[in-house]
């Protein structure tokens, strides 16, 4: 998965986190809905597959959520 494709895919990413997340963790959530994925990777990111890309966004909603719990 190319960097557009990951920009392309981004939202519907937050989409799937969404659906299984506590509602206390949804302020979290739209921090990353208004974070632009353009700031997230550079043009010439590549990712292994859909998964992986996945896992990067999983990893960046959870790292947040530790740092508000600190």
């Amino acid at each position: 998965m190319d960097a557009f494709e990951f920009i392309s895919n981004y939202k519907k990413f937050l989409e799937e986190i969404e659906t299984v997340i506590k509602p206390e963790l949804l302020p979290i959530l739209e921090e990353l809905k208004e974070t632009d994925p353009h700031d997230l990777i550079t043009p010439v990111t590549w990712f292994i597959n859909e998964n992986n890309a996945r896992e990067f966004v999983w990893s960046l909603f959870l790292k947040n959520v530790i740092e508000t719990q600190e």
